[in-house]
């Protein structure tokens, strides 16, 4: 599955969900994979990324469980694409 695959669409995205928004979006490249496709993202990435941003150490700790949930989402939604 490619960005071109995966139809363009407007989402708003709520005010206190920016930060963690953000940073799923910036490792968007982050993937681990192994033998049946992706896995999750390689979690040692997600310190440097949020350092880059200038997320502070206690606003990661904040968001962290939201990064959890898009991950798993977004796993959810690429492994129902490949079974198509």
């Amino acid at each position: 599955m490619t960005k071109m695959d995966i139809p363009e669409e407007v989402v708003e995205v709520w005010q206190d969900n920016w930060d963690s928004f953000w940073l799923f979006e910036a490792l968007s490249t982050q993937w681990r994979a192994g033998a049946g496709g992706l896995i999750g993202l390689d979690y040692s990435s997600i310190l440097p990324v949020a350092q880059m941003l200038g997320l502070k150490k206690k606003k990661l700790k904040q968001i962290f469980p939201d990064l959890r949930v898009m991950e798993a989402v977004a796993l959810q939604q690429m492994h129902q694409a490949e079974e198509k």
